[in-house]
């Protein structure tokens, strides 16, 4: 019995390499045909060594959705076990600064969104919460319901341009007229208010998952170089702008795979999401670009003991890559608020 049961978890344990082995192929032959068809010519910048990032993803879920901004506060309790030390493993680069600094996020930060603008164009609504760019419309959804949004612009640490290039995408219009429509609404709350003028928009940010927002905004090269870009674009290549910029985590919805699922990333000159918070290395396998060709290999020399490691790690870090409504502590949207809640600590004016 005993060795029957040792071979059915070699068993078990070879089929699941095997399932990540077959993935990462299947998903490396599908970023090289969409890399074709979606690749521009890069920008003059230096970027850093190109990695491959091999991980089981992480789950997403769509609870029903509820407007009102208490709820909120009441969902933010049922992290309170989170708060046990032990779980702030070294999955964290600084597990103890990581937990006071989000307990001093959550007492503090204020965000103020502008009101300004037609809602058919600028504001981004809950009914797009599917599909791969549904981050967009869960962090606009979530940041209006959310504590940290101030009807008090002189109280707000950061201001939030709402303004939503996949939705003016989805009604036809091109590159060329979004470019003119952002570049028009930006003046507009840049003579209306005095915000902008006080930091040059270093205290301003806006959100887009879509690429279609890379492209609306590079037009307006005084946004993309001032504001912070929250983006899940985060690659180099198209000038995101690493420890200014937040990548916005780009979570399928609704995610079919159970917790710790076997899908992997490739990417090249990728800013993970929250890798100034995570240590990536502790439940994912970064390997450079060059080392894909030797892929199976390198799965197979992973220990069991690690690869066990790595694997109950990543489900302790896929609370921090779910989307929810109202948001939950802990989760997509409290982590991208961290992130802003850090940057704003070194605007000055």
């Amino acid at each position: 019995m005993i060795v029957g049961k040792q071979q059915l978890q070699q068993s078990q344990l070879f089929s699941l390499k095997g399932s990540i082995l077959t993935l990462s192929i299947v998903t490396l032959i599908s970023f090289t045909y969409f890399s074709f068809k979606s690749l521009r010519p890069p920008l003059p910048l230096s970027p850093p060594t190109p990695q491959l990032t091999l991980l089981p993803s992480a789950t997403a879920t769509i609870p029903f959705a509820r407007k009102v901004a208490d709820r909120e506060e009441n969902n933010v309790d049922k992290g309170k076990d989170d708060d046990n030390d032990e779980l702030f493993t070294d999955i964290y680069h600084s597990p103890k600064l990581y937990k006071l600094n989000f307990k001093e996020m959550e007492r503090k930060f204020k965000v103020y969104i502008y009101p300004d603008g037609d809602p058919k164009t600028f504001y981004q609504t809950p009914r797009k919460l599917t599909g791969k760019y549904a981050s967009e419309g869960y962090f606009f959804q979530n940041i209006r319901e959310s504590r940290f949004r101030t009807d008090y612009p002189d109280q707000a640490h950061l201001f939030f341009i709402p303004i939503s290039c996949h939705k003016m995408r989805g009604k036809g219009t091109s590159y060329e007229n979004m470019t003119i429509i952002v570049q028009n609404y930006l003046d507009s709350l840049i003579g209306k208010y005095p915000y902008w003028n006080r930091t040059l928009g270093a205290d301003h940010f806006f959100v887009t998952c879509h690429d279609v927002g890379v492209r609306a905004t590079e037009g307006v090269p005084f946004l993309v170089k001032n504001a912070i870009r929250v983006v899940c674009s985060p690659s180099y290549d198209v000038g995101f702008i690493p420890h200014k910029d937040v990548a916005l985590p780009q979570v399928l919805q609704p995610f079919a795979l159970p917790a710790g699922g076997n899908d992997v990333i490739l990417s090249n000159y990728y800013d993970l999401p929250f890798n100034d918070i995570l240590d990536w290395r502790k439940f994912a396998v970064v390997l450079k670009e060059s080392d894909v060709y030797q892929l199976k290999q390198i799965l197979k020399n992973i220990s069991d003991e690690e690869f066990f490691s790595l694997h109950k790690n990543l489900v302790k870090v896929q609370k921090h890559f779910q989307w929810n409504s109202p948001p939950i502590k802990y989760d997509a949207f409290h982590m991208v608020m961290y992130e802003l809640w850090l940057r704003h600590h070194v605007i000055k004016y």
